[in-house]
């Protein structure tokens, strides 16, 4: 992977991961074009779950056990498509994804059944207008708070955790990457995004967002907003970026207000073969449910976490260490916490298909407690 191809722009995750390949174009004139890239991943795992005392449910099937997996990894495959033109000064271009995951066959999860049922997720599908002033993205993306958090994991194509905790060891989509143990994940949502040009390596993007639900029938008067704001430079053979990046929003139902807030931010320091990745984030009434950036029911819900990862490079070897931490406290009492440690080898084969090794210990303290071992071994396709 080459860690200087590092850019951040409103294109898929995978798309902005180092290791993408550039998209195949369909169809080129002076004025239109059309391209396509493609994202296929698959590993095989093992996981060793040790419950060392029972969930509170006691109907609960999670318990110690092994697990053997042919499944995807932190990324959903998927396929998507880009447009673009340019008519009176002004670029207009257009993006859609379709994501799915291939681990959906003869697995046992009750109503769901037994057999192949991927779904189609749209993740993505926005139109783009670019002009001297800037851009205006219209339509559905991932959101901007976690946004860069996630997009500077050095592991992105890996695996990641898979804690029996959230019930991944037979998840039929994604394995979580540092979802939950480092970081929120930035739900893509229906939004109006406007992005300011370069400004000498800034760039400010302020989103208005369509508003999470707090409950089926709860209020949002004011929509959902983020923003973000990045810092990139380039200082002699020194690669640099920083961001911050932040949301508010406020849903109201029969059992009272909660006002939601999140800060996040963090630092990747680039030079020689080396990079140094950290990044943290702090959320009220947000984000405790699997590290995801919804709402929940009590603004005294906290959460904190952060991410801390190096990694080496040479020829076409790429070697990751990494530790995510979360805690979650209500009323000031600590009421989960959530840890993954990992190790990674990313061998690239060519600038299509990537071989990863990877190794993460997960733990989890509830007043419960699992410890999980996964190994896992795989290859990454990009076009």
């Amino acid at each position: 992977m080459n860690k200087h191809a590092l850019k951040f722009t409103p294109m898929t995750l995978a798309m902005m991961c180092a290791n993408a390949s550039a998209a195949v174009t369909l169809y080129d004139d002076d004025t239109n074009s059309v391209t396509t890239d493609l994202l296929v991943n698959v590993f095989y795992t093992n996981s060793s779950s040790d419950q060392l005392s029972d969930f509170s449910d006691p109907n609960s099937n999670k318990v110690s056990r092994d697990q053997s997996r042919v499944r995807i990894g932190f990324l959903p495959n998927y396929i998507g498509f880009n447009f673009n033109t340019e008519v009176n000064d002004l670029k207009i271009g257009a993006r859609s994804s379709f994501w799915v995951t291939l681990n959906d066959t003869d697995y046992n999860r009750g109503a769901e059944g037994l057999g192949t049922r991927s779904g189609i997720d749209v993740r993505q599908f926005y139109a783009t207008i670019d002009s001297d002033w800037g851009q205006v993205l219209l339509g559905k993306d991932f959101g901007l708070f976690s946004r860069s958090n996630i997009l500077t994991d050095e592991l992105l194509l890996g695996h990641g955790q898979s804690s029996d905790y959230y019930g991944l060891i037979d998840g039929g989509n994604v394995s979580f990457g540092n979802i939950g143990s480092g970081y929120t994940y930035p739900f893509p949502k229906a939004q109006m995004t406007y992005r300011t040009p370069d400004l000498s390596g800034f760039q400010i993007a302020v989103g208005v967002m369509d508003p999470s639900k707090k409950s089926a029938n709860s209020s949002e008067d004011s929509p959902r907003f983020e923003s973000e704001i990045t810092y990139t430079g380039d200082f002699d053979a020194v690669d640099f970026k920083a961001y911050i990046n932040g949301v508010t929003q406020s849903s109201e139902d029969s059992n009272g207000t909660v006002d939601s807030d999140g800060l996040g931010g963090g630092v990747r320091v680039g030079f020689g073969g080396l990079a140094l990745n950290a990044s943290g984030f702090s959320t009220t009434g947000l984000g405790d449910v699997a590290g995801l950036d919804t709402i929940v029911s009590t603004e005294k819900t906290k959460s904190d976490g952060y991410l801390l990862q190096g990694s080496y490079t040479f020829d076409s070897e790429r070697f990751v260490l990494s530790y995510g931490n979360t805690e979650v406290d209500t009323d000031g009492t600590k009421t989960l916490e959530y840890a993954n440690k990992a190790v990674a080898w990313f061998h690239t084969v060519n600038s299509n298909l990537t071989l990863v090794a990877e190794y993460n210990r997960t733990e989890v303290n509830e007043g419960n407690t699992e410890k999980n071992n996964t190994y896992a071994l795989g290859a990454v396709v990009t076009f």
